[in-house]
């Protein structure tokens, strides 16, 4: 008959203190086997006077327990080594080169299932029962196992660090409150925890914003590179159609168009990729910085936690605008017409409509180009509507910020001494949460005796009034007048101010233009120049005034 075979957990049957299968096998009074050799030896290499305990559970025996060896278990080890039982090896329960070894385990150590932030040690199954069934025990902190608990020590003391101290941002333990952090702020390391998850977390939802939104520009990008194809294509296609007509003396010219439209396509379409190319590797990056905040915000170890936290760099700015604003042009159509133009005029029309052909070429610009003639009704503003509000990172503490952060009115939270009326600050500022790019167009309403309204290259509202230097803009209204500021220099404006202002912006062209908006616009001042950098929207709020960015679909 064939023998039966039975597969047998090899843990089961060995001692803890040697790791090999029982001999002479004795059971002590918690119920724990080991070899009455290595038993005996584990209690005789203890101090004099000192208690038995068990290896695996810690209970205590006094007086020492008197060994037997035990017959039943003993006949089975036997048995099992005669017959043709297999024993399932449990080297998978031991600690290898990768894993976290059991700090309690004597000979080969077992792998450990949890490390206990309070002790600290790291513990396998057998070890870490204690934990589940002693009261005081069970109030300690199980993780993870970790080889980095000695982290968690200090180095001083020899403590184990629960507290964070804010003012050297480092953790501590509590003796160290009562030396070189004496008088320092300090707080328990979890509520520290809990305040810096928080921030991880607002970090996240950004960083995933910009994730949607550029992935967004992507696919819209890569639209704009299949729209521009099919366009320049077909303006060739058109473009030989008609040069064929033509006598010998045009063919030249149709070479000549081709071949720029060519460029100009590989041009336009190589801008295009390369942007989508720097997109896509933002994207790629966003998304590794996100994993490793995302690692960083499930570590179950506060000191780990917080040790690492100031390693991961701040979110850096993106590398392009907010939003993709494609010109909503016909490409290369203007070609076309150009040449057929061409073929009715023949010679004298070749030679005066050159220059028309090569301009409507090299005028094809995709990104960020609009046409140039500014709107001139309210309607035509309102295409580039753009929704503003304040960013409360760059506010003054003193502004009251309302309406989903639209609405800053001046405030004074903090009471002042009545002997120091000086000292009353006369104005607060603020800046918007978006970056201005392209074209843009957005409305203000206020109220009050004064306020600032303009654009600032300067991402601080902070150090200095806007209009006051080379790289901010700004119209200051009042109850009774009206001026333009750049770089210190006021321009006084004689047309009547409204409650309502408009502001557009066409940040490619470098014009910046501010309107009284009422029953119709008004051109309060318009300025010309060279934006070199993003911008950002900007107010000042005098002293008992507010503004408000308006929704403009609203209207």
């Amino acid at each position: 008959m064939e023998q039966r075979i039975v597969r047998l957990d090899q843990g089961n049957f060995s001692c803890s203190i040697c790791l090999d299968l029982l001999k002479d096998p004795v059971t002590i009074p918690c119920g724990h086997s080991y070899c009455m050799n290595c038993i005996k030896d584990h209690w005789d290499g203890k101090d004099q006077g000192s208690i038995c305990s068990c290896p695996q559970c810690r209970k205590e025996f006094q007086p020492k327990p008197d060994l037997e060896k035990s017959v039943i278990l003993a006949e089975l080890v036997k048995d099992i080594q005669k017959s043709g039982l297999q024993v399932v090896s449990a080297d998978h329960c031991y600690a290898g080169p990768e894993d976290v070894a059991c700090d309690v385990c004597t000979g080969r150590k077992r792998k450990a299932v949890k490390s206990c932030l309070s002790c600290p040690a790291s513990y396998c199954r057998d070890h870490l029962q204690p934990h589940y069934d002693a009261p005081p025990l069970k109030r300690h902190k199980l993780t993870k196992p970790s080889e980095e608990l000695q982290q968690n020590i200090c180095s001083r003391h020899d403590e184990v660090m629960k507290i964070f101290c804010r003012t050297d941002q480092q953790c501590i333990c509590y003796l160290c409150t009562m030396d070189e952090h004496k008088g320092h702020e300090t707080v328990p390391a979890a509520a520290e925890r809990t305040e810096k998850q928080k921030e991880l977390q607002e970090r996240r939802q950004q960083i995933q914003q910009r994730i949607q939104e550029q992935e967004e520009d992507v696919k819209l990008l890569q639209q704009e590179v299949e729209a521009i194809n099919g366009s320049a294509d077909k303006a060739v296609e058109d473009s030989e159609k008609i040069f064929t007509d033509l006598i010998r003396l045009l063919q030249k010219r149709s070479s000549d168009v081709k071949q720029q439209i060519r460029s100009q396509q590989e041009t336009e379409v190589s801008r295009v990729k390369e942007l989508q190319k720097k997109l896509e590797q933002e994207i790629t990056e966003l998304k590794r910085k996100d994993a490793e905040l995302e690692k960083l915000s499930i570590t179950e170890d506060h000191n780990q936690f917080l040790q690492n936290y100031p390693s991961l760099s701040a979110l850096s700015e993106s590398t392009h605008s907010s939003s993709i604003n494609i010109r909503p042009l016909r490409y290369f159509e203007d070609v076309t017409a150009a040449v057929s133009e061409l073929r009715e005029k023949l010679q004298d029309i070749l030679r005066d409509t050159w220059t028309n052909i090569s301009v409507a070429i090299t005028d094809v610009d995709v990104l960020l180009s609009e046409p140039k003639s500014e709107p001139e009704i309210r309607a035509g503003f309102l295409k580039y509507a753009k929704e503003i509000t304040i960013d409360p990172d760059r506010a003054s503490r003193n502004l009251f910020l309302s309406e989903g952060n639209r609405k800053a009115t001046f405030v004074i939270r903090q009471q002042l001494p009545s002997s120091h009326p000086s000292a009353v600050p006369v104005y607060f500022q603020a800046l918007s949460r978006q970056r201005l790019a392209g074209r843009c167009y957005w409305e203000v309403e206020w109220r009050g005796s004064a306020i600032r309204l303009g654009v600032s290259s300067n991402n601080s509202s902070d150090e200095f009034l806007f209009g006051s230097n080379s790289h901010s803009w700004a119209l200051r209204c009042g109850e009774n007048s009206c001026k333009f500021i750049h770089n210190d220099v006021r321009c006084p404006i004689s047309s009547p101010v409204s409650s309502r202002i408009g502001v557009y912006l066409d940040h490619r062209a470098g014009i910046l233009s501010f309107y009284s908006v009422s029953e119709t616009l008004t051109l309060l001042h318009r300025v010309h120049t060279t934006f070199t950098q993003p911008l950002y929207a900007g107010v000042t709020v005098y002293r008992g005034s507010s503004v408000k960015f308006l929704k403009l679909n609203e209207f």
